[in-house]
C-alpha cells in the first residue's frame, strides 16, 4: 500500500507541474522517478484520482486534477522527488463537532477518500474541496481523539 501511495502523490505532482497529453508520456515520468507499473495501472490510478482532461489555451488536451479551474499549474520548477518531501496536509482546526482540514492543492479528495475508506469511528463523514476538507466528528468525541485516529491514515499528521 506504500508503494501505491508514493506512485500517486508522484501522478499528483507530475499531472500539477508538467503538461501530460497521454498515458505514455505519464508512464514516462513515473518511471524517470522510479515507478514500474503497467498502463492497466495507471488507468486505475487516474481514475482513483479522478483525473480528467482539459483543453490548453493552445488547443492541446493534458491531464488535469480533480477541483482544478482552468487547471493551474505549479511555477516553479522542481523535481518530483523534491516535491514529495512537501506533506500534502498543512493543518487541522475544529469548531464543536466539526473540523477542517487544510491541504496542498489537489490533496483534499484523497486524503478525504483515505479517511473515508479507514471507517473511522470517530468521524461521521468528510467533504473534500481541492484544498480543505470538512470533517463532522461524532457527538462526545474529543478533538485529541480525533487527531490520533488520524495520524494513523493522513500522512505526516503530528
Amino acid at each position: 500500500m506504500k508503494e501505491k501511495n508514493s506512485r500517486l502523490e508522484a501522478l499528483r505532482l507530475i499531472i500539477s507541474s508538467q503538461e501530460m497529453g497521454s498515458q505514455d508520456e505519464l508512464l514516462d515520468a513515473l518511471q524517470k522517478e522510479g515507478f514500474r507499473l503497467t498502463q492497466a495501472t495507471l488507468s486505475r490510478d487516474l481514475k482513483q484520482l479522478k483525473v480528467a482532461k482539459a483543453a490548453t489555451m493552445a488547443g492541446n488536451y493534458v491531464y488535469v486534477l480533480p477541483n482544478e479551474t482552468m487547471y493551474r499549474r505549479m511555477s516553479t520548477r522542481s523535481s518530483v522527488r523534491e516535491m514529495m518531501q512537501i506533506p500534502g496536509f498543512i493543518s487541522i482546526n475544529f469548531s464543536g463537532n466539526m473540523g477542517v482540514i487544510k491541504t496542498r492543492p489537489g490533496y483534499a479528495s484523497a486524503i478525504a477518500w483515505n479517511i473515508d475508506c479507514s471507517n473511522i469511528p470517530q468521524i461521521l463523514g468528510t467533504i473534500a474541496g481541492d484544498d480543505n476538507i470538512f470533517i463532522v466528528i461524532r457527538e462526545g468525541v474529543s478533538k485529541q481523539e480525533v487527531i490520533e485516529a488520524l495520524k494513523g491514515v493522513v500522512p505526516n499528521m503530528k
